[in-house]
């Protein structure tokens, strides 16, 4: 089974999916296996792995410890063209839609892709679209580009149809690390009522209770990061995990 129907079905047995990720940048690499182990065992359905600034070896050096410490995927959440491992699962393979800088919509990919192809790196063409979240984000801000209005959601939608027609896999919305505000649940209503792509939604949850306004919403994968960044506790970990899972 792909990672990709692997992710579709943890999504439909559990309600919805359930993805922790990890910026090699912002987690000490000593605390990386506990935690790794107990996010495990709290019940997450697929790690992340990437940045929007990597500035040493620890890419790999993370892939390997999550590898060692899990069995649940590992997937690329890639920040750049240099973060692509043959050590991890699957990789996102990204194209930022919600903008019109062309080196984010296909040049960065056409460098990744000979590569991805060699190493035979299971790919999931995702469609990435940036939500307005109240600040500037570290996504925003190295991307170049313009979120999308967040009280617009005839203006996500378009760019979800589009991302459909193409024949991308996956719909990511994204309001960006540490982001002040979520992706409004209208938006994600509104993509999810129109589009049949499963959809992930991530940047600015802080509760529980809002990752699963998310689900209600018609989300099928939830992301969480700098809340746990700030307070990683298996047991905040558990809580998302039973939320976002609705038990």
């Amino acid at each position: 089974m792909s990672i990709y129907d692997r992710l579709l079905t943890s999504s439909k047995t559990n309600g919805a999916g359930y993805f922790v990720l990890i910026d090699p940048d912002k987690i000490a690499a000593a605390a990386l296996p506990s935690f790794i182990e107990q996010a495990t065992e709290a019940g997450v359905d697929a790690f992340l792995v990437g940045g929007s600034l990597i500035v040493d070896d620890s890419f790999e050096l993370c892939i390997k410890t999550i590898k060692k410490h899990t069995n649940v995927p590992l997937v690329i959440f890639p920040g750049g063209v240099m973060q692509i491992s043959k050590g991890a699962d699957a990789i996102l393979f990204l194209s930022l839609i919600s903008g019109r800088n062309p080196e984010h919509l296909i040049g960065s990919q056409v460098l990744a892709a000979p590569i991805i192809k060699k190493i035979g790196l299971e790919a999931i063409s995702t469609a990435y679209m940036l939500v307005e979240s109240g600040r500037t984000t570290s996504a925003e801000f190295m991307s170049n580009t313009r979120p999308l209005p967040r009280h617009k959601p005839d203006i996500a939608v378009a760019h979800a149809l589009a991302a459909e027609i193409l024949g991308f896999k996956m719909i990511y919305l994204e309001a960006g690390s540490g982001a002040e505000q979520s992706v409004p649940d209208e938006i994600v209503g509104a993509v999810a009522k129109y589009c049949s792509v499963p959809l992930i939604v991530g940047g600015g949850l802080r509760t529980p209770e809002e990752a699963h306004n998310k689900v209600r919403a018609g989300a099928k994968f939830i992301v969480t990061g700098t809340v746990l960044e700030k307070n990683g506790s298996a047991s905040l970990v558990k809580e998302f995990a039973s939320a976002i899972h609705g038990k």
